[in-house]
């Protein structure tokens, strides 16, 4: 072994040590993330900790429980425990002793101590918009983050996101129809997907080359007081964040003013006044949030260096070249036969339209069997989407 591969391995085992040390205090009694970054900012390297004493160790601010766990041993077995158990199931660790430990998040008041990650590690540091909003969104709001997330994906800003139902949802399937990148951040473990019924789309996530992360260890469950912590993540890692409907007291404020605090720009898609929903973004407007209806009005804000990178990753690709100012499309440009053009001026982007109505509203133009054709190919051609209870709706 030469002197370049001596110095490699001593500098990779010096690094395996401090992984350890991070993880080691994390999984002791009574240390969270602030109290581990407290105590290894003591000391000249984090694996330090490993010989220390107990009285020495208690001078580092842990508690007395923790202190005995450390010095025992205890807290070591656990974290290499913990570390095996997430290797064999496809995830990595990152600690703040990591060079991709992403830069942003270390800006924060608090940040993570260790990040559990499956799928690209490289992407945590790359620039991205939070997309954030209510689980209960309405078929606009839906459309709108589908939308938006889509076209800045398409400009290569990666789409973040808590991969809950409704707004989450909508954004990280927005990033994958542009072949973008996206990550979702979680309350739970790596391995614990919540809500189940995205199972398909976090492998999907993961297959696309995005990424799933968490700072909560294997296995841990989705306690309610998990993802309100979690939210500082989700800001911290972004460049800004872009509300879409939310409601007076809900998770989505708390990343909103997150967002603030960590002097992140902040976005907000306007809505009607009349639906408890808009209550969140509108109010934000109204206290300095830039208003937000296309991919546009994120992107004219973005800091210049932010701006230039995406726009050299475009160019490197090719993608966008012959129109930068294009819109990313899940459709393509069809002719749509007379039939087609009739059924599609009845439906609408903000608001689903029934079956029953929609053949009252064509009577004596159309007859059933003639719209229920339309209806079809329409669907095939990505120009309307059906939504259940015979509702159909045109995608924005």
């Amino acid at each position: 072994m030469n002197v370049g591969q001596q110095s490699s391995t001593a500098h990779r085992e010096k690094s395996d040590v401090a992984r350890l040390a991070w993880l080691a205090l994390v999984s002791s009694p009574g240390m969270g993330a602030t109290r581990t970054w407290r105590a290894l900012r003591r000391l000249d390297t984090p694996g330090q900790i490993f010989s220390a004493s107990l009285t020495e160790l208690e001078g580092l601010g842990l508690t007395a429980q923790a202190a005995q766990f450390v010095y025992e041993g205890k807290a070591l077995a656990a974290a290499e425990d913990e570390l095996s158990r997430t290797l064999e199931a496809g995830g990595r660790i990152l600690t703040p002793s990591d060079e991709a430990y992403p830069e942003r998040l270390r800006e924060i008041y608090d940040p993570p101590a260790v990040l559990w990650v499956r799928g690209s590690v490289e992407l945590l540091s790359c620039p991205g918009i939070a997309v954030v909003g209510t689980r209960h969104p309405s078929t606009y709001g839906v459309g709108m983050a589908e939308m938006l997330s889509r076209d800045l994906a398409a400009r290569k800003l990666v789409i973040l996101s808590g991969m809950a139902r409704g707004v989450d949802t909508a954004a990280h399937k927005g990033a994958l129809a542009a072949h973008g990148k996206t990550v979702a951040v979680w309350g739970t473990g790596i391995d614990v997907i919540y809500p189940k019924e995205n199972k398909r789309l976090a492998e999907q996530i993961v297959e696309s080359g995005g990424s799933i992360v968490s700072e909560y260890p294997l296995g841990t469950f989705p306690a309610p007081q998990n993802f309100p912590v979690r939210n500082r993540i989700l800001s911290g890692m972004s460049v800004g964040v872009l509300v879409i409907e939310a409601a007076e007291h809900s998770g989505t404020r708390i990343t909103a003013r997150l967002a603030m605090e960590q002097n992140r720009d902040l976005y907000a898609v306007p809505g009607n006044v009349t639906n408890k929903n808009s209550w969140g973004p509108n109010t934000l407007i109204k206290q300095g949030a830039k208003l937000t209806a296309t991919w546009e009005d994120v992107w004219e804000d973005l800091p210049a260096p932010v701006r230039r990178q995406l726009e050299a990753e475009m160019g490197v690709s090719g993608e966008n070249e012959s129109n930068p100012n294009q819109s990313a499309s899940l459709f393509s440009e069809t002719r749509l036969s007379g039939d087609e053009q009739l059924v599609l001026g009845r439906l609408r982007q903000d608001e689903a339209v029934q079956l029953d109505a929609l053949i009252e509203g064509l009577e004596g133009e159309l007859g059933a069997a003639e719209i229920f054709t339309a209806l079809f190919e329409l669907e095939l051609a990505g120009r309307v989407r059906q939504l259940p209870g015979k509702n159909y709706i045109r995608p924005m």
